[in-house]
Protein backbone atom coordinates (compact mmCIF):
# COMPACT_ATOMS: atom_id res chain seq x y z
CA UNK A 1 0.00 0.00 0.00
CA UNK A 2 1.83 3.44 -1.27
CA UNK A 3 1.70 6.22 1.50
CA UNK A 4 -0.15 9.31 0.63
CA UNK A 5 1.90 12.49 0.62
CA UNK A 6 0.11 15.10 1.96
CA UNK A 7 1.59 18.57 0.97
CA UNK A 8 1.29 21.30 3.50
CA UNK A 9 -1.25 23.81 3.22
CA UNK A 10 0.36 27.95 2.49
CA UNK A 11 -1.27 30.47 4.15
CA UNK A 12 -5.02 31.95 3.36
CA UNK A 13 -4.99 34.36 0.61
CA UNK A 14 -7.12 37.44 1.72
CA UNK A 15 -6.31 39.81 -1.04
CA UNK A 16 -6.02 37.77 -4.34
CA UNK A 17 -5.52 41.02 -6.54
CA UNK A 18 -2.70 42.31 -4.52
CA UNK A 19 0.41 43.83 -5.68
CA UNK A 20 3.79 44.36 -3.83
CA UNK A 21 6.32 47.39 -5.03
CA UNK A 22 9.57 48.01 -3.84
CA UNK A 23 10.20 51.68 -4.01
CA UNK A 24 13.95 53.18 -5.15
CA UNK A 25 15.29 56.46 -5.69
CA UNK A 26 15.87 55.48 -9.71
CA UNK A 27 13.29 52.97 -10.02
CA UNK A 28 10.44 50.58 -8.54
CA UNK A 29 9.86 46.96 -8.91
CA UNK A 30 6.49 46.14 -9.29
CA UNK A 31 5.62 42.34 -8.27
CA UNK A 32 1.43 40.63 -9.26
CA UNK A 33 0.24 37.13 -8.68
CA UNK A 34 1.96 34.40 -10.91
CA UNK A 35 -1.09 33.56 -12.15
CA UNK A 36 -1.83 37.03 -13.70
CA UNK A 37 1.02 36.93 -16.45
CA UNK A 38 3.36 35.16 -17.38
CA UNK A 39 6.21 38.53 -16.46
CA UNK A 40 4.51 39.20 -12.67
CA UNK A 41 7.72 41.11 -11.62
CA UNK A 42 8.29 44.39 -13.31
CA UNK A 43 10.88 47.58 -13.16
CA UNK A 44 9.50 50.99 -13.66
CA UNK A 45 11.59 54.20 -13.94
CA UNK A 46 10.94 56.52 -11.31
CA UNK A 47 9.89 59.38 -13.59
CA UNK A 48 5.96 60.68 -13.64
CA UNK A 49 5.39 59.11 -16.94
CA UNK A 50 6.53 55.80 -15.60
CA UNK A 51 4.73 55.74 -12.64
CA UNK A 52 1.63 56.29 -14.27
CA UNK A 53 2.43 53.83 -17.12
CA UNK A 54 2.49 51.65 -13.61
CA UNK A 55 -0.76 52.61 -12.08
CA UNK A 56 -2.04 51.32 -15.99
CA UNK A 57 -0.39 48.20 -15.95
CA UNK A 58 -2.14 47.44 -12.55
CA UNK A 59 -5.31 48.84 -12.85
CA UNK A 60 -5.40 46.42 -16.01
CA UNK A 61 -3.98 43.48 -14.36
CA UNK A 62 -7.32 44.30 -11.99
CA UNK A 63 -5.11 44.59 -9.29
CA UNK A 64 -7.33 46.42 -6.23
CA UNK A 65 -4.65 47.10 -3.39
CA UNK A 66 -0.43 47.83 -3.37
CA UNK A 67 1.46 47.52 -0.78
CA UNK A 68 4.98 49.43 -0.29
CA UNK A 69 7.17 50.00 2.61
CA UNK A 70 7.79 53.91 3.66
CA UNK A 71 10.94 54.52 1.88
CA UNK A 72 12.73 58.23 2.45
CA UNK A 73 9.98 59.98 0.18
CA UNK A 74 10.14 58.41 -2.56
CA UNK A 75 7.16 56.51 -1.67
CA UNK A 76 4.88 60.04 -1.76
CA UNK A 77 4.42 60.29 -5.31
CA UNK A 78 3.60 56.74 -6.30
CA UNK A 79 1.30 56.38 -3.46
CA UNK A 80 -0.80 59.90 -4.46
CA UNK A 81 -1.05 58.05 -8.26
CA UNK A 82 -1.65 55.34 -7.89
CA UNK A 83 -4.62 56.66 -4.82
CA UNK A 84 -6.01 58.56 -8.10
CA UNK A 85 -6.52 55.81 -10.15
CA UNK A 86 -8.65 54.19 -7.24
CA UNK A 87 -6.31 51.75 -5.99
CA UNK A 88 -6.01 50.87 -2.29
CA UNK A 89 -2.06 51.89 -1.17
CA UNK A 90 -0.92 51.01 2.06
CA UNK A 91 2.12 52.07 3.55
CA UNK A 92 3.76 49.26 5.55
CA UNK A 93 6.03 49.82 8.46
CA UNK A 94 9.65 48.40 6.57
CA UNK A 95 10.03 46.73 10.25
CA UNK A 96 7.36 44.55 10.05
CA UNK A 97 7.92 43.76 6.17
CA UNK A 98 11.62 42.66 6.55
CA UNK A 99 13.39 40.68 3.50
CA UNK A 100 13.70 36.78 2.32
CA UNK A 101 16.81 35.58 4.37
CA UNK A 102 19.21 34.90 1.92
CA UNK A 103 20.50 36.92 -1.16
CA UNK A 104 18.93 40.53 -0.91
CA UNK A 105 17.47 41.88 -3.56
CA UNK A 106 14.64 44.22 -5.24
CA UNK A 107 12.69 41.34 -6.92
CA UNK A 108 13.01 39.15 -3.84
CA UNK A 109 11.68 42.94 -1.74
CA UNK A 110 8.08 43.33 -4.46
CA UNK A 111 7.27 39.54 -4.60
CA UNK A 112 7.78 39.14 -0.54
CA UNK A 113 5.79 42.13 -0.22
CA UNK A 114 3.39 40.79 -2.48
CA UNK A 115 2.83 37.87 -0.67
CA UNK A 116 2.35 39.04 2.51
CA UNK A 117 -0.06 41.85 1.20
CA UNK A 118 -2.16 38.97 -0.20
CA UNK A 119 -2.38 37.06 3.06
CA UNK A 120 -3.34 39.78 5.06
CA UNK A 121 -0.19 39.86 7.50
CA UNK A 122 1.05 43.63 6.36
CA UNK A 123 -0.58 46.54 8.59
CA UNK A 124 -1.49 50.23 6.90
CA UNK A 125 1.03 52.72 8.16
CA UNK A 126 -1.60 55.75 9.19
CA UNK A 127 -2.03 58.37 6.54
CA UNK A 128 -4.81 61.01 6.82
CA UNK A 129 -7.27 62.26 3.78
CA UNK A 130 -6.00 63.90 1.20
CA UNK A 131 -7.25 67.46 2.36
CA UNK A 132 -6.05 67.03 5.97
CA UNK A 133 -2.53 65.95 4.33
CA UNK A 134 -2.57 69.24 2.82
CA UNK A 135 -2.68 71.32 6.09
CA UNK A 136 -0.39 68.79 7.41
CA UNK A 137 2.17 69.85 4.82
CA UNK A 138 2.02 73.41 5.13
CA UNK A 139 2.17 73.24 9.36
CA UNK A 140 5.08 71.25 9.14
CA UNK A 141 6.99 73.05 6.72
CA UNK A 142 6.03 76.17 9.34
CA UNK A 143 7.86 74.22 11.46
CA UNK A 144 10.89 74.03 9.80
CA UNK A 145 11.20 77.60 8.90
CA UNK A 146 10.56 78.52 13.21
CA UNK A 147 13.45 76.21 13.63
CA UNK A 148 15.37 77.87 11.19
CA UNK A 149 14.58 81.49 12.38
CA UNK A 150 15.64 79.81 15.63
CA UNK A 151 19.12 79.36 14.55
CA UNK A 152 19.13 83.07 13.44
CA UNK A 153 18.44 83.99 17.17
CA UNK A 154 20.92 82.42 18.11
CA UNK A 155 23.60 83.97 15.96
CA UNK A 156 21.92 87.10 16.20
CA UNK A 157 22.39 86.63 20.43
CA UNK A 158 26.31 85.73 19.54
CA UNK A 159 27.19 89.04 18.24
CA UNK A 160 25.56 90.71 20.87
CA UNK A 161 27.71 88.62 23.14
CA UNK A 162 31.29 89.63 21.09
CA UNK A 163 30.12 92.95 21.40
CA UNK A 164 29.29 93.17 25.02
CA UNK A 165 25.74 93.70 24.68
CA UNK A 166 24.61 92.27 27.69
CA UNK A 167 20.71 92.83 26.11
CA UNK A 168 19.78 89.22 27.31
CA UNK A 169 19.95 89.79 30.60
CA UNK A 170 18.28 92.36 30.97
CA UNK A 171 15.35 91.72 28.49
CA UNK A 172 13.37 87.96 29.21
CA UNK A 173 13.30 87.24 24.82
CA UNK A 174 15.39 89.32 22.62
CA UNK A 175 12.92 88.94 20.00
CA UNK A 176 10.49 90.37 22.12
CA UNK A 177 9.00 93.89 21.46
CA UNK A 178 12.24 95.64 23.50
CA UNK A 179 14.59 93.51 22.11
CA UNK A 180 14.09 93.39 18.47
CA UNK A 181 13.77 97.57 18.42
CA UNK A 182 16.94 97.49 20.44
CA UNK A 183 18.38 95.30 17.71
CA UNK A 184 17.45 97.05 14.27
CA UNK A 185 18.65 100.66 15.90
CA UNK A 186 21.79 98.83 16.01
CA UNK A 187 21.93 97.04 12.90
CA UNK A 188 20.91 100.61 11.25
CA UNK A 189 23.96 102.30 13.41
CA UNK A 190 22.49 103.84 16.46
CA UNK A 191 24.99 103.57 18.99
CA UNK A 192 24.35 105.90 22.32
CA UNK A 193 23.21 104.01 24.95
CA UNK A 194 20.89 106.20 26.79
CA UNK A 195 18.64 106.25 23.19
CA UNK A 196 18.72 102.43 22.82
CA UNK A 197 17.63 101.79 26.46
CA UNK A 198 14.86 104.51 26.10
CA UNK A 199 13.06 102.22 23.23
CA UNK A 200 12.24 99.72 26.28
CA UNK A 201 8.60 98.65 26.54
CA UNK A 202 6.66 99.52 29.77
CA UNK A 203 5.77 96.01 30.38
CA UNK A 204 9.68 95.32 30.38
CA UNK A 205 10.83 94.51 34.46
CA UNK A 206 14.58 96.26 34.07
CA UNK A 207 14.87 99.83 34.35
CA UNK A 208 15.83 101.95 32.01
CA UNK A 209 19.43 102.62 34.06
CA UNK A 210 19.95 98.84 33.65
CA UNK A 211 18.93 98.62 30.24
CA UNK A 212 21.69 101.36 29.41
CA UNK A 213 24.21 99.65 31.27
CA UNK A 214 23.81 96.68 29.75
CA UNK A 215 23.92 98.26 26.22
CA UNK A 216 27.14 99.89 26.36
CA UNK A 217 29.10 97.86 24.18
CA UNK A 218 32.46 97.25 22.43
CA UNK A 219 31.24 98.20 18.75
CA UNK A 220 33.40 96.07 16.03
CA UNK A 221 32.53 96.15 12.22
CA UNK A 222 32.48 92.18 11.56
CA UNK A 223 30.47 91.81 14.29
CA UNK A 224 28.35 94.49 13.30
CA UNK A 225 27.88 93.01 10.46
CA UNK A 226 27.19 89.13 11.58
CA UNK A 227 24.27 90.72 13.41
CA UNK A 228 22.77 92.71 10.56
CA UNK A 229 23.42 89.39 8.57
CA UNK A 230 21.30 87.60 11.22
CA UNK A 231 18.80 90.03 11.28
CA UNK A 232 18.02 89.96 8.01
CA UNK A 233 17.52 85.64 7.90
CA UNK A 234 15.53 86.00 10.63
CA UNK A 235 13.55 88.60 9.45
CA UNK A 236 13.14 86.31 5.88
CA UNK A 237 12.32 83.36 7.51
CA UNK A 238 9.27 85.43 9.46
CA UNK A 239 8.08 86.03 5.98
CA UNK A 240 7.70 82.47 4.97
CA UNK A 241 6.49 82.27 8.72
CA UNK A 242 3.57 84.58 7.65
CA UNK A 243 3.13 82.92 4.26
CA UNK A 244 2.58 79.72 5.75
CA UNK A 245 -0.04 80.92 7.72
CA UNK A 246 -1.88 82.14 5.45
CA UNK A 247 -1.93 78.90 3.70
CA UNK A 248 -3.22 77.09 6.73
CA UNK A 249 -6.04 79.67 7.25
CA UNK A 250 -6.86 78.61 3.73
CA UNK A 251 -6.87 74.93 3.94
CA UNK A 252 -9.03 75.17 7.42
CA UNK A 253 -11.55 77.20 5.35
CA UNK A 254 -11.25 74.67 2.68
CA UNK A 255 -11.97 71.74 4.73
CA UNK A 256 -15.13 73.64 6.80
CA UNK A 257 -16.31 74.66 3.19
CA UNK A 258 -19.13 71.56 3.82
CA UNK A 259 -19.34 72.04 7.47
CA UNK A 260 -22.50 73.49 9.02
CA UNK A 261 -21.83 76.38 11.14
CA UNK A 262 -22.09 75.28 15.02
CA UNK A 263 -25.02 75.83 16.74
CA UNK A 264 -23.29 77.34 19.86
CA UNK A 265 -20.61 80.00 20.08
CA UNK A 266 -17.00 78.38 20.64
CA UNK A 267 -16.27 79.24 24.58
CA UNK A 268 -13.99 81.50 25.84
CA UNK A 269 -10.36 80.59 25.60
CA UNK A 270 -8.99 79.92 29.43
CA UNK A 271 -5.85 81.72 28.42
CA UNK A 272 -5.63 85.32 27.55
CA UNK A 273 -2.31 85.40 26.35
CA UNK A 274 -0.54 83.99 23.09
CA UNK A 275 1.67 81.10 22.73
CA UNK A 276 5.16 81.35 21.20
CA UNK A 277 4.97 81.09 17.28
CA UNK A 278 1.40 80.68 17.22
CA UNK A 279 -0.47 81.02 13.78
CA UNK A 280 -0.94 84.89 13.15
CA UNK A 281 -4.67 84.03 12.94
CA UNK A 282 -7.30 82.90 15.25
CA UNK A 283 -7.80 78.76 14.94
CA UNK A 284 -9.92 78.00 17.72
CA UNK A 285 -13.50 78.92 15.66
CA UNK A 286 -12.30 77.10 12.76
CA UNK A 287 -11.33 74.66 14.56
CA UNK A 288 -14.37 74.44 16.64
CA UNK A 289 -16.37 74.31 12.94
CA UNK A 290 -14.63 71.47 11.67
CA UNK A 291 -14.34 69.15 14.84
CA UNK A 292 -17.56 70.12 16.60
CA UNK A 293 -15.61 70.12 20.00
CA UNK A 294 -13.21 72.94 21.95
CA UNK A 295 -10.04 71.59 22.13
CA UNK A 296 -8.13 73.72 24.26
CA UNK A 297 -10.34 72.81 27.28
CA UNK A 298 -8.03 69.98 27.72
CA UNK A 299 -5.19 71.31 30.20
CA UNK A 300 -1.63 71.50 28.20
CA UNK A 301 -3.77 71.54 24.83
CA UNK A 302 -3.82 75.20 23.23
CA UNK A 303 -4.37 76.81 20.08
CA UNK A 304 -1.52 76.02 17.77
CA UNK A 305 -1.14 71.86 20.07
CA UNK A 306 -5.31 71.44 19.30
CA UNK A 307 -4.20 72.61 15.31
CA UNK A 308 -1.11 70.26 15.31
CA UNK A 309 -3.09 67.32 16.70
CA UNK A 310 -6.01 68.08 13.93
CA UNK A 311 -3.32 68.12 11.10
CA UNK A 312 -1.23 65.10 12.56
CA UNK A 313 -4.22 62.40 13.22
CA UNK A 314 -7.49 63.82 11.17
CA UNK A 315 -10.83 64.46 12.40
CA UNK A 316 -11.91 61.37 11.93
CA UNK A 317 -10.11 58.80 14.93
CA UNK A 318 -12.44 56.01 14.60
CA UNK A 319 -9.43 54.40 12.63
CA UNK A 320 -8.23 53.52 16.26
CA UNK A 321 -10.46 51.03 17.49
CA UNK A 322 -9.79 51.89 21.36
CA UNK A 323 -8.15 54.75 23.27
CA UNK A 324 -5.29 51.84 23.63
CA UNK A 325 -4.89 51.76 20.19
CA UNK A 326 -4.53 55.50 20.05
CA UNK A 327 -1.72 55.98 22.42
CA UNK A 328 0.07 52.82 21.44
CA UNK A 329 0.08 54.41 17.78
CA UNK A 330 2.00 57.15 19.57
CA UNK A 331 4.25 54.97 21.40
CA UNK A 332 3.10 55.99 24.71
CA UNK A 333 1.51 52.90 25.72
CA UNK A 334 4.16 50.51 27.77
CA UNK A 335 5.94 48.00 25.69
CA UNK A 336 5.51 44.49 26.29
CA UNK A 337 8.53 41.84 25.00
CA UNK A 338 7.31 38.98 27.20
CA UNK A 339 9.40 35.46 26.42
CA UNK A 340 8.78 32.11 28.65
CA UNK A 341 6.42 33.95 30.58
CA UNK A 342 9.03 36.65 32.13
CA UNK A 343 8.95 40.04 30.96
CA UNK A 344 11.87 41.27 29.02
CA UNK A 345 11.00 44.80 28.77
CA UNK A 346 8.65 47.15 29.16
CA UNK A 347 10.10 50.92 27.90
CA UNK A 348 7.83 52.69 25.41
CA UNK A 349 9.18 52.39 21.70
CA UNK A 350 11.38 55.34 20.37
CA UNK A 351 9.59 56.92 17.97
CA UNK A 352 9.72 60.09 15.28
CA UNK A 353 6.48 60.58 15.50
CA UNK A 354 5.23 64.65 15.50
CA UNK A 355 2.07 64.44 17.78
CA UNK A 356 4.15 62.61 20.27
CA UNK A 357 6.66 65.09 20.96
CA UNK A 358 4.25 67.87 21.16
CA UNK A 359 2.87 65.80 23.80
CA UNK A 360 5.28 65.29 25.89
CA UNK A 361 6.01 68.74 25.63
CA UNK A 362 2.02 69.48 26.75
CA UNK A 363 2.96 66.93 29.78
CA UNK A 364 5.72 69.08 30.81
CA UNK A 365 4.08 72.29 30.55
CA UNK A 366 0.31 71.37 32.58
CA UNK A 367 3.28 69.53 35.56
CA UNK A 368 3.31 73.36 37.10
CA UNK A 369 -0.48 74.05 37.00
CA UNK A 370 -3.06 73.49 39.27
CA UNK A 371 -5.31 70.88 37.76
CA UNK A 372 -5.48 67.09 38.49
CA UNK A 373 -2.91 66.55 35.58
CA UNK A 374 -0.77 68.52 37.08
CA UNK A 375 -0.80 66.57 40.88
CA UNK A 376 -0.77 63.36 38.77
CA UNK A 377 2.80 64.49 36.82
CA UNK A 378 4.15 65.72 40.28
CA UNK A 379 2.58 62.49 42.45
CA UNK A 380 4.54 60.57 39.73
CA UNK A 381 7.90 62.46 39.17
CA UNK A 382 8.17 62.01 42.79
CA UNK A 383 7.85 58.23 42.87
CA UNK A 384 9.05 56.98 39.57
CA UNK A 385 11.15 60.43 37.85
CA UNK A 386 10.30 62.85 35.66
CA UNK A 387 10.83 60.96 32.41
CA UNK A 388 8.25 58.47 33.32
CA UNK A 389 5.99 61.17 34.83
CA UNK A 390 6.03 62.76 31.60
CA UNK A 391 4.87 59.67 29.71
CA UNK A 392 2.78 58.92 31.46
CA UNK A 393 0.82 62.40 31.62
CA UNK A 394 1.19 62.78 27.95
CA UNK A 395 -0.79 59.28 27.69
CA UNK A 396 -3.17 60.75 29.76
CA UNK A 397 -3.68 63.86 27.13
CA UNK A 398 -3.77 61.87 24.30
CA UNK A 399 -6.64 60.04 26.09
CA UNK A 400 -8.52 62.85 26.67
CA UNK A 401 -7.84 64.10 22.90
CA UNK A 402 -9.40 60.85 21.47
CA UNK A 403 -12.38 60.64 23.60
CA UNK A 404 -13.26 64.27 22.80
CA UNK A 405 -12.96 64.13 19.33
CA UNK A 406 -14.34 60.97 18.92
CA UNK A 407 -16.73 60.75 21.34
CA UNK A 408 -17.73 64.36 21.60
CA UNK A 409 -16.71 63.81 25.51
CA UNK A 410 -16.13 67.64 26.97
CA UNK A 411 -13.18 67.61 29.54
CA UNK A 412 -14.01 68.90 33.07
CA UNK A 413 -10.79 69.48 35.04
CA UNK A 414 -11.84 68.11 38.17
CA UNK A 415 -9.41 69.94 40.56
CA UNK A 416 -6.54 69.63 42.11
CA UNK A 417 -8.17 69.11 45.78
CA UNK A 418 -10.30 66.40 44.44
CA UNK A 419 -7.37 64.26 42.53
CA UNK A 420 -5.44 64.16 45.89
CA UNK A 421 -8.89 62.75 47.94
CA UNK A 422 -9.28 59.89 45.43
CA UNK A 423 -5.92 59.09 45.02
CA UNK A 424 -5.85 59.16 49.48
CA UNK A 425 -9.17 57.13 49.24
CA UNK A 426 -7.68 54.34 47.02
CA UNK A 427 -4.56 54.19 48.89
CA UNK A 428 -6.03 53.46 51.74
CA UNK A 429 -8.59 50.95 50.68
CA UNK A 430 -4.99 49.14 49.48
CA UNK A 431 -4.06 49.35 53.16
CA UNK A 432 -6.77 48.00 54.35
CA UNK A 433 -7.15 44.86 52.05
CA UNK A 434 -3.21 44.34 52.09
CA UNK A 435 -3.99 44.50 56.04
CA UNK A 436 -7.38 41.84 55.81
CA UNK A 437 -5.11 39.33 53.95
CA UNK A 438 -2.40 39.28 57.32
CA UNK A 439 -5.52 39.38 59.47
CA UNK A 440 -4.83 42.95 60.86
CA UNK A 441 -7.52 45.53 60.78
CA UNK A 442 -6.70 49.12 60.27
CA UNK A 443 -7.91 51.74 62.35
CA UNK A 444 -7.96 55.43 62.05
CA UNK A 445 -6.50 57.31 64.44
CA UNK A 446 -8.24 60.02 66.62
CA UNK A 447 -7.59 63.43 65.19
CA UNK A 448 -5.83 65.89 68.29
CA UNK A 449 -8.19 69.18 69.39
CA UNK A 450 -5.48 72.22 68.96
CA UNK A 451 -5.76 73.76 72.46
Amino acid sequence: MSRLTIKPAGLPVIHDRAAGIDIGARFHVVGVPPDLCDEPVQTFQAFTGDIERMADWLVSMGIRTVAMESTGVYWVPVYEILEERGLKVIVANAREARAVPGRKSDVNDAQWLQRLHSCGLLRPSFRPARDIAALRAYLRLRERHVDYAAAHVQHMQKALTLMNLQLHHVVSDITGVSGMKIIRAIAEGQRDAAVLASMRDVRCKASTETIQAALVGNYQVEHLFALSQALALYDFYQERIAECDVQIERALVMLNADKPAPETVVPKPRHKTVQPNAVAFDSRPLLYQLTGVDLTQIHGVGPYLALRLVAECGTDLSKWPTAKHFTSWLTLAPGCKISGGKVLSSHTRKTNNRVTAHLRLAAVTVGRTNTALGAFYRRLAARVGKAKAVTATARKIAVLFYNTMRFGTPYKDPGEDLYERRYRERVVKQLHRRAAEFGFTLQEAPTQSVS
